[in-house]
């Protein structure tokens, strides 16, 4: 077992967002293996994370980003106190929320955003030209229709500064950073010159 320092534990409540007694703890459970306990401390506050998501959110800030002049973003970003929204931090992950936007141009905050004509109109598209199974017809078609919303809805689009998460799992790193739930309520893209 490698030696438990006072930085190690301190370096990893850091990094995971978690109480010192916490950071300790996993660094213990995995025998002083720091990286390894930081993926159970990231997962143990990502889990958290998702019980967080029901509380809700009242605060928050509104960002904007703007690129050359010729094309720009405005988002809403929410949290549960105005302690969260007035830090550094959130003030950041909002701008960056903002120049995803702009990028990525996505149409819909959350696959809940999707119009029920549009989600329909897919599935009948997809259930006309199957050709699977019959027993994974449902899970299949579902997984297609995922698949061609995902670069159309905020939450599902890969995170442009880190493509190996999706907007989603970056955001609820920052929940479980901050301890509050973060929500994305609106957001409007503009380009010079196209109407949307």
């Amino acid at each position: 077992m490698a030696e438990i320092t006072i930085d190690a534990i301190k370096k990893l409540k850091e990094l995971s967002g978690v109480g010192l007694t916490d950071a300790k703890k996993a660094l213990v459970e995995a025998d002083g293996d720091f990286d390894k306990a930081l993926k159970a401390m990231r997962e143990k506050g990502l889990t958290k994370a998702e019980k967080r998501g029901d509380r809700e959110t009242r605060e928050g800030i509104v960002s904007s980003y703007i690129h050359d002049n010729r094309l720009g973003a405005i988002v809403e970003v929410n949290c549960e106190t105005s302690f969260v929204a007035n830090t550094d931090e959130f003030k950041e992950l909002a701008h960056k929320i903002a120049m995803q936007i702009a990028s990525m141009n996505p149409l819909y905050v959350s696959e809940a955003d999707i119009p029920e004509a549009a989600y329909n109109e897919k599935a009948a598209e997809f259930e006309a030209n199957f050709k699977g199974p019959e027993n994974m017809k449902d899970q299949i078609i579902e997984g297609q229709i995922k698949k061609a919303f995902a670069d159309k809805v905020l939450m599902l689009q890969p995170y442009i500064l880190d493509d190996s998460k999706t907007v989603a799992e970056f955001i609820k790193e920052m929940i479980a950073k901050t301890g509050e739930n973060i929500t994305i309520r609106q957001f409007k893209r503009i380009e010079l010159g196209v109407n949307e």
